[in-house]
């Protein structure tokens, strides 16, 4: 059986939130990446806990609230082991079911106290702001947010795929600790701009999507092998002649790893880790099988010469295709190739 792995820690923000360098993304055991057990995922998350992975992740919209009462079953008795993070604003009201962005300040406080019951808590100790909502401007919602932390239900705020605008406008009223947005080896976008205003403002980083949703892991990953109601049939980096062009620089990926004796998707978010004591990701998993490899990325520590090879064998700008958007998401920022 794996052992816990250290107790290496990293600090999000500047206001004392500190957390275990992965955690873990409780997304795809409700929605979007097909069927998933239920029972697994419960003792995915345990485990993960085991581990010694403390951020844990989720949201009101995953599986329409179902995923927050899953995490809440998981975590009972264990509250005061973990960092629960989740999110409000992205508004589903069955699952599987359209999603809608409203984030209109008098609605925030039934958003968190929903929140609450469903995982079974007095607090939650990171609340993001899911999307931004077009017609409300975000220094209400934020605001209305700052209010939560007065009353003791909400630690910490943050912001999920806000511009650098967005986050320094959010950061004037009230003091954000993160900011989550996608972020791997195979979309570099938010270096340009969100990375760098994040770190000007001590905002941390917590990157979604590390493994490039399932991409990275060194799996075969293409359409043709997932499930029909897999949502990442969506994303067109898994088709035609962008799906051909990513997989060849996979395939030189997979060769680096095995010659640095690590898996495909260590090396992944050992490359992530490697960006700045800032950046805490939070891989997504239903198995228990792939904790164990996650986590043990943490205590990989690639040199200057490593990071230089995997820049060379996987340079950012040769990946092929936007990456996958819903309507009620932000807009993506570059081209496909």
């Amino acid at each position: 059986m794996e052992t816990r792995v250290g107790n290496a820690a990293r600090s999000l923000g500047r206001q004392g939130l500190s957390t275990f360098p992965v955690g873990l993304g409780c997304m795809g055991m409700s929605q979007d990446y097909g069927p998933a057990d239920e029972q697994e995922s419960i003792a995915t998350i345990q485990r993960a806990v085991d581990l010694g992975v403390t951020l844990i992740d989720t949201s009101m919209s995953y599986g329409a609230g179902g995923n927050e009462r899953l995490v809440g079953r998981a975590l009972a008795g264990r509250r005061d082991e973990v960092v629960l993070a989740t999110k409000f604003g992205i508004v589903r009201d069955v699952p599987g079911g359209p999603a809608r962005v409203s984030c209109r300040p008098e609605d925030i406080p039934k958003y968190c106290d929903a929140s609450l019951s469903r995982l079974n808590v007095d607090h939650i100790d990171l609340y993001y702001m899911h999307r931004i909502d077009p017609q409300v401007p975000i220094e209400e919602t934020i605001g209305a947010m700052a209010e939560l932390v007065t009353a003791g239900k909400v630690r910490y705020l943050g912001v999920s795929e806000t511009g650098p605008e967005e986050l320094t406008r959010a950061f004037a009223v009230h003091p954000i600790t993160a900011v989550q947005f996608e972020w791997s080896m195979w979309w570099r976008d938010p270096e340009d701009d969100v990375v760098p205003a994040a770190r000007r403002l001590g905002v941390g980083l917590v990157p979604y999507s590390p493994l490039g949703r399932g991409f990275l892991t060194g799996a075969d990953l293409g359409t043709e092998r997932l499930t029909a109601d897999d949502d990442r049939h969506l994303d067109p980096r898994l088709h035609g002649e962008h799906l051909a062009r990513n997989r060849a620089i996979l395939d030189r990926m997979r060769q680096l790893a095995a010659e640095l004796q690590v898996t495909p998707a260590q090396l992944a978010l050992s490359w992530l880790l490697a960006q700045g004591d800032d950046v805490v990701p939070i891989p997504g998993t239903t198995r228990r099988s792939r904790l164990g490899e996650n986590v043990r990325a943490a205590t990989i520590n690639l040199s200057r010469s490593d990071l230089e090879r995997l820049d060379e064998v996987a340079p950012r700008h040769a990946w092929s295709g936007d990456r996958q958007t819903f309507a009620p998401y932000r807009t993506v920022r570059r081209p496909t190739q």
